[in-house]
């Protein structure tokens, strides 16, 4: 078959057919995807024993991209195949790549493989001749993409040949938050340099064309009424200046409701977990579930809001084996004050004003004959909320207005996630007509292939310009909309100027870095790449002297809820070099095990069990990993509080524990705790 590319697209692809490492910056809906598809055919045809590599940040894009854009146009003159994380596929990667010219993967895939010390997982960035990069501003800082090209620049600079073309994809770079011209050139220029890019491709002498092809929708701020009143919301308040009172701590700022509010009562959390003060500790968590409900009435339904803090107790009370005083006044609290919570949900009079905006916007879009769009809003909760409320409400149903939720393949501990399965059977029909209304998180917002869509709309989102623009992007049918609810002034609204602003300045950072002299452009990419080269060993050797800092037998682990101290670092193994289990027999007396874990995807050498959970006070401690048939504890770092020789803290992720924890050894394991019984 054969790919048709329109004048904007054959003037971008240019340096790449010359072999050249690019970025290509085209708005969403123009043709990146295709562009990069004639570059690796054009590629494979006139370099002998070409290979490429096509890397997709989310599962979702994997086949998409495989079905609808690689194999149409490749096969079957060559080997397209699509490997993601939960095919079978991936354990045989490093022979798949051998075996095939064009393999599409996420970026995880090939990253565990370039790391792999097996032989037959392993395989090097040279066995590639071109690497295509989907969404290539993600190409920064910890980011799985930023650690394949790391790899890749040292072994530039090493003189190591052979090294793939680059090919990046973006649709809108970003500043990284810069609000000055010059930061926003120095982001640009660091996603260059990450890229090893050569330059930025755009459509300068068809930009006519473009516009035409990828026309921009009308903005209109939806502009929501205030609240007159909220008696519910005064009501979850009052409850929680209560349990202030009982906390007796008059730092902590009252902003209810807030973004701040939240942040401080984490800190307030994290103190009380290292202080041991099961009182502070317990009441943060609570208040921020209140702050929570007070956040979730501020976006859908106030019922919602109430559904939320009494599946929350719910919870909590399966859970706790043994309550304190402080369980016993923070339940009271509640069980003495829901039914008046409920009596409030339930009067419409007092209900969320943003509704009504968003209903009337909705009914205005789809008036027009085969209306579809995307209501974009910020969590997995909200998107079920409002898709609920959608299905409800009689205006909306007499449209004809037919929604679906959209939502990400990650577990959630509050709502249940969609399977990739799901996500495209959801897409699909949405494509077809079959919906005509997606309530979508941002797993929408960039690269899936979602149809043009005549109103995008923006509900309760406060995000960066990228996601703006993606968001925008979705927008594409004649006469579209893209709509921004919010307050007259609110923070939604004024997030929303500054990304127009950044996005402007971004546009100006990418012209300026265009425009830059060949040589000066050169040395500067060639600067920062030593620069980052150098960082990365100036942190790999810190956390190597971190680590070498302290004895595991002197590392000890705490429950975090009831500060119970439970093992020391010497106990635990690791597994596959992420999975930490508890190898001490001893350990089983403070857990127990309930329940079945359930992740989507396989694994080869081990499955989920239940969760594993402190056996004193309930508090969640990891998962049980059956690996190779035997079940071991592993677990999850957040959940504890460790004890070094000079401080006591709690830590995000295992790799900041400062002490050395050995691999785990199956057979030593299996011949000290299975063989001898």
């Amino acid at each position: 078959m054969e790919i048709e590319l329109r004048d904007y697209q054959w003037e971008v692809v240019q340096p790449a057919l010359e072999g050249k490492n690019i970025i290509i910056w085209l708005p969403t809906g123009g043709g990146k995807t295709r562009a990069a598809v004639f570059v690796t055919r054009y590629h494979l045809g006139t370099r002998s024993g070409g290979k490429v590599a096509v890397l997709v940040n989310k599962v979702p894009l994997v086949n998409q991209h495989y079905e609808n854009e690689f194999k149409p146009f490749l096969t079957p003159n060559y080997n397209v195949i699509p490997i993601s994380g939960d095919t079978e596929l991936k354990e045989q990667f490093a022979y798949i790549v051998r075996m095939n010219d064009v393999i599409i993967c996420t970026a995880q895939i090939l990253q565990n493989a370039l790391i792999s010390t097996e032989e037959e997982k392993h395989v090097e960035l040279t066995e590639f001749s071109l690497l295509i990069i989907d969404e290539c501003h993600h190409t920064q800082k910890d980011g799985v993409y930023n650690k394949i090209m790391a790899q890749y620049i040292e072994a530039k600079h090493k003189k190591v040949s052979k090294l793939p073309q680059v090919l990046g994809l973006t649709a809108s770079p970003g500043t990284d938050g810069a609000n000055t011209f010059d930061k926003a050139v120095n982001h640009i220029l660091q996603i260059c340099a990450n890229m090893d890019a050569q330059m930025i491709t755009s459509s300068t002498k068809c930009k006519q064309q473009l516009d035409d092809v990828v026309p921009q929708p009308m903005k209109i701020y939806d502009i929501i009424e205030e609240r007159k009143q909220d008696p519910f919301g005064d009501k979850i308040k009052m409850m929680m200046t209560s349990i202030h009172s009982h906390l007796d701590d008059s730092s902590i700022t009252r902003n209810f409701g807030s973004q701040i509010y939240e942040q401080a009562v984490v800190e307030l959390e994290k103190t009380g977990a290292i202080e041991s003060n099961r009182v502070k500790r317990a009441c943060a968590l609570h208040l921020r579930k209140y702050n929570d409900s007070l956040l979730i009435n501020d976006t859908v339904q106030m019922f919602d809001a109430y559904c939320y803090l009494e599946e929350f107790y719910e919870n909590e009370e399966k859970m706790k084996a043994v309550l304190d005083q402080t369980d016993r006044f923070l339940f009271k609290l509640f069980n003495d004050n829901k039914e008046q919570l409920l009596s409030l949900a339930c009067k419409k009079d007092y209900e969320n004003p943003k509704l009504d905006t968003l209903e009337n916007r909705l009914l205005e879009q789809f008036k027009v004959p085969n209306s579809q769009g995307i209501i974009f809003t910020k969590t997995r909760q909200s998107a079920h909320a409002l898709f609920g409320w959608i299905t409800k409400s009689t205006r909306l149903m007499a449209a004809e207005i037919k929604a679906e939720r959209l939502t990400g393949a990650g577990a959630s501990s509050q709502t249940k996630h969609m399977t990739q399965q799901e996500q495209q059977a959801v897409i699909l029909k949405f494509r077809q007509g079959e919906i005509n209304l997606l309530v979508a998180t941002s797993v929408a917002e960039e690269g899936l292939d979602i149809k043009r869509c005549n109103v995008v709309i923006r509900y309760g989102l406060i995000t960066n310009e990228i996601a703006m623009v993606q968001a925008r992007g979705r927008a594409r049918a004649e006469n579209s909309v893209y709509s921004v609810v919010a307050k007259q002034g609110g923070r939604e609204m004024q997030r929303e100027f500054v990304n127009e602003f950044r996005e402007g300045l971004m546009k100006r950072a990418i012209e300026n870095v265009q425009n830059m002299p060949q040589r000066d452009y050169q040395i500067k990419i060639r600067e920062l790449q030593m620069e980052g080269i150098i960082s990365r060993k100036v942190k790999d050797q810190k956390q190597n002297t971190m680590k070498m800092g302290n004895l595991p037998e002197d590392v000890r682990f705490y429950c975090r809820n009831c500060n119970e101290a439970v093992c020391h670092a010497s106990d635990l193994r690791i597994i596959e070099g992420m999975h930490h289990v508890n190898v001490n027999p001893n350990f089983q007396i403070y857990y127990k095990v309930f329940g079945k874990v359930n992740i989507p995807r396989k694994f080869e050498d081990w499955e989920p069990g239940g969760i594993v959970a402190c056996r004193k006070c309930g508090q969640n401690w990891g998962i049980q990993m059956i690996y190779k048939s035997v079940p071991i504890p592993s677990l999850c770092i957040k959940n504890f509080v460790v004890e070094l020789p000079n401080e006591r803290r709690p830590f995000k992720q295992w790799k900041s524990v400062p002490c050395q924890i050995q691999d785990f050894n199956y057979i030593e394991f299996c011949k000290d705790n299975i063989l001898d019984l």
